[in-house]
């Protein structure tokens, strides 16, 4: 599992034109499911916990829950890509049969872990505009450590980098 995660002053999806969840101070956090990923390769104590916002004194010793901000959520399988050239390939990216089911458990998750109210989400699958205000910028990514995937891609993944 990968995420990427921007400290926002606000960040919204809007889908068909129409905003389906919207959020002020907090993260937004984008989430990549790779093949082979588990259940304990869910990072969301990790994420609740990391310390990205100011204190009074203006260091970072702060996290969302401290802060009680919100937590925005994308489902994102494009985070496991791999170039061929100038072509994409997903073949890391976990299949949507497989992926839904594991991204909502995270949010239960986090759900579990923090206010539910604070956490808001896209539509999976969906084809999304995500508005996103970074604030600072500030940008961090944790990801589970990577898996051997046995399958027929493998092989492909040894010349990513030659290409």
């Amino acid at each position: 599992m990968k995420a990427v995660i921007q400290r926002v002053t606000s960040a919204s999806v809007t889908v068909d034109d129409k905003v389906i969840s919207s959020i002020g101070n907090g993260l937004c956090i984008l989430i990549g499911i790779t093949r082979g990923d588990t259940l304990a390769d869910i990072k969301v104590k990790k994420i609740l916990n990391i310390k990205v916002f100011e204190n009074d004194n203006k260091k970072w010793s702060a996290s969302v829950m401290d802060k009680q901000y919100e937590i925005l959520c994308i489902s994102q399988f494009t985070l496991y890509h791999v170039l061929k050239g100038n072509k994409l390939d997903f073949h890391r990216a976990m299949p949507a049969q497989e992926s839904e089911p594991f991204y909502k458990n995270f949010l239960n998750e986090l759900g579990k872990n923090y206010k539910p109210e604070l956490i808001k989400d896209g539509i999976f699958g969906a084809m999304m505009q995500v508005s996103i205000q970074n604030n600072g910028p500030v940008t961090l990514e944790i990801e589970s450590p990577i898996k051997p995937v046995k399958d027929s891609t493998e092989k492909l993944d040894k010349n990513d980098s030659a290409e």
